[in-house]
């Protein structure tokens, strides 16, 4: 079963910044009941969309396939709830994990995180000095809340 286990961490300094290379993100949701969202994505010059489950602690089902660029910009344009979330993501490799700083823009302007993947919720990681709180269980931050109450508004 494909599934996602990630932990998230508000964004102190900008010692992440040097190493990281970036891709703009412009994504919407088609669903965003607890029960699962559905997601689709540009992300550089790539379109996708994602089924999500219900997070149960950091771990949820995952299913996220490729789909034609300018399928995923209408919907975008035409069927995603607003506000779109908008975001320049940047990878950089901390210890032996992947970690992904993401930098909102638009209506979540000033919101900075950072995700790190994991094979098993106990899984032990290198915490980075710039990778502050941790908010992996605080709904606020998770980009389906973002479209309803976005991070300006808080």
């Amino acid at each position: 079963m494909p599934q996602e286990i990630e932990r998230k961490f508000l964004v102190v300094g900008d010692g992440w910044r040097d190493a990281a290379r970036r891709t703009p993100f412009r994504q919407g949701f088609l669903s965003t009941v607890p029960e699962r969202t559905v997601r689709v994505r540009v992300a550089g010059a790539r379109g996708t969309i994602t089924v999500k489950g219900k997070t149960v602690g950091a771990t949820r089902e995952e299913f996220e396939y490729e789909i034609p660029l300018l399928d995923a910009e209408r919907m975008l344009d035409t069927l995603c709830k607003r506000p779109l979330i908008e975001k320049v993501r940047h990878r950089l490799t901390v210890g032996r994990h992947l970690w992904e700083v993401d930098v909102f823009e638009g209506e979540n302007a000033g919101l900075v995180i950072a995700e790190v993947e994991l094979e098993s919720e106990d899984e032990a990681f290198d915490k980075p000095d710039w990778a502050g709180e941790e908010v992996t269980d605080d709904p606020r931050y998770f980009n389906s809340n973002l479209v309803a109450k976005p991070f300006r508004t808080w």
